[in-house]
């Protein structure tokens, strides 16, 4: 079963949400604003994704920074700030046990899923 990590008010993962709903694929969601982010989980995304894919430096949440937070960033201070503020990270992270998928792009879930 397909893993959807995000923020449940979030518009991309509202997208990503009904195109799983709308084909008929089980997920399960997990809000990590709400529910939290486990350490070993980020490290694991920032292995096989990057942290610099993963840092949305487009979003409101970046924007309000103090400015000391959003320089000099190398992998282990972007951990920190990510497990500080998860809502600085590029949403939705998609887990389908095989490998991890960010963002959502419908081509890409159609691929991913064979619709």
């Amino acid at each position: 079963m397909a893993t959807v990590y995000g923020i449940k008010n979030c518009d991309t993962v509202k997208k990503a949400l009904a195109w799983l709903d709308d084909h008929g694929i089980t997920y399960q969601f997990h809000d990590f604003r709400k529910n939290g982010l486990d350490e070993q989980l980020l490290r694991e995304w920032v292995k096989e994704l990057g942290w610099e894919a993963l840092l949305n430096r487009r979003g409101t949440t970046w924007r309000r920074l103090p400015e000391p937070d959003r320089e000099n960033l190398d992998e282990a201070r972007a951990i920190r700030l990510m497990l500080a503020q998860p809502s600085v990270i590029k949403r939705p992270v998609l887990d389908v046990g095989t490998s991890r998928h960010l963002g959502f792009g419908v081509t890409d879930y159609e691929r991913l899923f064979g619709r």
